[in-house]
């Protein structure tokens, strides 16, 4: 007789964490709840008006979460069939437009299984599949399955972007074919999920051609963007594992985890994840989570590159990419957003990189911190510079010796070095940044600001003087700065930015501002030199490069 398995699981009760792969599962994850994070009202109505729209946000935000969790609210209400099915396994046939044709019919009769109970959704599969040409197989099934049901149909896409080319359009072009049939045979709404708005795909077609989205889908009727939590649902969630375990945050970890993240929910996850579960020694409730525990745990996530961080890490390499986030990195003026396309500014938005505003900004604090990072890691290897060559007895950094060391490695490797970046308009902030770096990596952090048009940027070191928790920081601000028109006119404003930045980093013990001087036919000992400020009170002091 075979032996009979019992689900052990079920019978034990499963400790809530924070999630950090694939959808919410609310029995054993905390999580805002998805619906209240979808404006569900203009959800309702888009569905009623038998429209066809799209759902778009950067990845792991929670969009398949929330399609779920609209596709369960709608079925429970016994007014509709709703269906949810994820066409990004056909990203391995995607050049073989029949095969992802068959794919999607695939998977939507499962899927359409699981929602009827019954087995007449593969029936019909194979009913389709032996007497209908590929190039017709979605819009047959659909139209099939539309009439077989005693209730509307409204089909969820998600990843519908995993698609590219001529496999991308036969698929909308399918789904349109039968637009004008809805809600009787064909259905009544769908909706597209994926990174980006399908108006802005760009299709290469196997002979070449280039349409758009919008072109191969011109049904929709709008397109939705899912948000970021909000500090309130940042709150809420973290709350959520206090009234679970009873482990408390102090108060001043939640600025710091908004800025971090600024509400990008794996981040948000990832971070809850790290500093209650994966940091061992925090398993003990009773243990208080306070801020500088918050730092470990972005370091730790910077430092393993999960999945998500190694697919940020990919986008950098793209040129589309590069040409938004290298401005910003070098912190240059206004006039160069002018010269943006405005659809490279909207794909790197999409990707969740930046935000719009005045000025483009790296969309949060974790992300500032890995560009930088990635981008100089190469570099940072081949550095000879440890640590304990700048550390005064009491563990603080000597940042004048540092400083100096870096003038003459600049002299010295500057121009060779900056050629291997990929990034080379921030070359010099970047070469800069690798240098701290392989220094402060001895136990310190280092907070990055940038800005396009802000015209510098602000870096604050924090370094622990002492093993543990709650001792004494040594806090120093770094204003950076390429040399744009009189030099005294840059160290003026140079003078300025830098008295404001460390007045607003509160207790710091030193500033620095470094200007770097690109100008062709100057000579070094022009360009190398140090000295001091005094400026609203503050010593500051001031590095040629």
């Amino acid at each position: 007789m075979p032996k009979q398995h019992t689900n052990d699981n079920a019978m034990r009760k499963v400790p809530k964490f924070f999630n950090t792969a694939g959808p919410i599962q609310p029995d054993i994850h905390y999580n805002i709840d998805p619906l209240t994070r979808i404006d569900l009202e203009e959800l309702e109505m888009l569905i009623y008006q038998r429209k066809y729209f799209v759902l778009h946000a950067p990845r792991q935000t929670g969009k398949t979460s929330c399609l779920l969790a609209l596709r369960d609210y709608l079925n429970a209400r016994r007014e509709f069939y709703a269906v949810y099915v994820n066409v990004e396994a056909g990203q391995a046939s995607r050049n073989l437009k029949d095969e992802v044709s068959r794919h999607v019919i695939g998977s939507l009769a499962e899927r359409m299984r699981l929602v009827t109970g019954n087995e007449m959704p593969l029936e019909l599969l194979k009913e389709v599949v032996a007497g209908t040409s590929p190039a017709e197989y979605i819009t047959v099934y659909l139209r099939r399955l539309c009439e077989a049901l005693d209730r509307p149909l409204l089909v969820f896409i998600d990843e519908i972007d995993a698609l590219v080319g001529d496999s991308l359009v036969g698929v909308l072009r399918q789904i349109r074919a039968g637009y004008d049939e809805r809600p009787v045979h064909f259905p009544q709404s769908i909706i597209l999920c994926g990174v980006r708005d399908v108006r802005d795909y760009r299709i290469v077609l196997s002979n070449q051609d280039i349409i758009t989205g919008g072109s191969a889908f011109n049904i929709k009727a709008k397109s939705l963007r899912l948000g970021n939590f909000t500090r309130e649902e940042i709150r809420e969630l973290y709350l959520q594992h206090t009234a679970a375990t009873g482990q408390e945050f102090d108060e001043t970890c939640f600025p710091m985890i908004w800025e971090a993240t600024e509400g990008q929910p794996w981040l948000v996850n990832a971070l809850g994840y790290e500093v209650t579960t994966r940091m061992k020694e925090n398993r003990d409730r009773s243990i208080r989570i306070i801020p500088e525990m918050i730092y470990r745990a972005q370091e730790q996530i910077i430092y393993r590159r999960d999945t998500h961080i190694d697919i940020l890490i990919d986008k950098l390499r793209e040129d589309r990419v590069r040409r938004v986030i290298a401005p910003i990195l070098a912190n240059e003026g206004d006039e160069v957003e002018e010269h943006l396309q405005d659809d490279d500014i909207q794909y790197v938005v999409d990707m969740g990189l930046i935000v719009r505003g005045k000025p483009l900004r790296i969309a949060n604090g974790i992300y500032r911190e890995i560009i930088p990072r990635e981008l100089t890691w190469a570099r940072q290897q081949t550095l000879l510079q440890q640590s304990e060559w700048y550390m005064n007895p009491d563990n603080s950094i000597n940042m004048e010796k540092l400083l100096l060391d870096f003038q003459q490695f600049f002299r010295e490797n500057a121009d060779a070095w900056i050629e291997r970046f990929d990034y080379k308009e921030s070359g010099p902030q970047l070469l800069l940044q690798a240098f701290l770096q392989r220094v402060v990596n001895g136990g310190g952090y280092i907070d990055r600001e940038y800005g396009l048009g802000r015209g510098r940027t602000d870096l604050l070191i924090r370094k622990p003087l002492t093993d543990g928790y709650g001792g004494p920081v040594q806090r120093i601000v770094l204003e950076l700065k390429i040399k744009r028109g009189e030099l005294a006119t840059v160290i003026a404003k140079g003078l300025e930015q830098t008295a404001w930045y460390m007045d607003h980093c509160g207790d710091v013990s030193e500033g620095h501002l470094i200007i770097f001087n690109r100008d062709k036919g100057i000579g070094w000992d022009e360009k190398i030199w140090h000295r001091k400020e005094e400026y609203a009170g503050r010593t500051i002091t001031v590095w040629g490069m």
